[in-house]
């Protein structure tokens, strides 16, 4: 895997496979339901605005934000599949006139620019092979003063062990997450200045938990699924182990930002 494109490709259909569904439920970031309000408060959404949410997945931030903040919401990813579900759950729910689904790149969203009042995007800036090119676009799309909200894997300056270094682990949003002050820096290079950060790593550390025992369960009761879809389940939970390990050494955590655009 050589390119941003080929990396770009192999994220949308991991996390678009059978596999991710059942191991990761319906939530794919840290923190789940609760971490999303928390980042729609700091951003103050109302009645009425419109959010862009990058990287949707299976929509459940954007039913979210419809539900219980009144704004409308387009949601964007790279997944046809994943896609399809979104629609499909949001019509079940009688959300389709609040909530539009786009395929498309974070790196060149298709949608026009100073339109939203705030993006989000959760656990999935630090996957972004280039993420100055997505902060420009952030940008771009959002109307003058509004705002960001960044829910992402954090690094320290110490970096990580070898074994995290990989591939996998940066599908895994591990492996490329940055600093809070290098995410500062890089929209900061877009307009978009941070104003508020808040750290939220003992989300990390449950999501961890959920994720071993939800393999652990998997392998028990899932085996076919796992063997079609070649997953070395020892090799999961090696990284499971490598990872808590890395947040409990301070060296990996999870935060919330929030920039606006000058």
């Amino acid at each position: 895997m050589n390119t941003s494109e080929d990396l770009k490709s192999c994220c949308a259909q991991l996390y678009s496979s059978d596999v991710v569904a059942l191991v990761l439920g319906e939530s794919y970031h840290p923190g789940g339901a609760a971490l999303t309000r928390r980042l729609a408060d700091l951003l103050g959404l109302r009645t009425g605005q419109r959010v862009l949410d990058v990287a949707t997945g299976p929509g459940a931030t954007a039913r979210l934000l419809v539900t219980e903040y009144g704004v409308t919401v387009d949601g964007v990813d790279l997944a046809e599949t994943t896609l399809r579900q979104a629609r499909y759950r949001a019509d079940r729910d009688g959300m389709g006139a609040s909530i539009r689904f786009h395929y498309g790149d974070a790196e060149a969203l298709p949608l026009p620019d100073n339109t939203f009042d705030a993006v989000v995007s959760e656990c999935s800036f630090c996957v972004f092979p280039d993420k100055d090119t997505a902060a420009a676009e952030f940008a771009r799309v959002l109307r003058p003063g509004g705002r960001l909200g960044l829910a992402d894997v954090t690094l320290t300056d110490d970096g990580l062990p070898d074994e995290l270094n990989t591939v996998a682990a940066r599908v895994a949003c591990i492996a490329d997450a940055r600093p809070i002050s290098d995410y500062a820096e890089i929209l900061a290079r877009a307009g978009l200045d941070t104003g508020r950060t808040e750290p939220h790593d003992a989300a990390l550390l449950r999501m961890i938990d959920q994720i071993e025992a939800r393999v652990h369960l998997a392998r028990m009761t899932h085996a076919p699924i796992l063997e079609q879809s070649g997953v070395d389940i020892d090799a999961v939970l090696r990284y499971t182990d490598l990872a808590r390990s890395a947040v409990t050494d301070g060296r990996l955590g999870y935060a919330l930002l929030i920039a606006e655009k000058r």
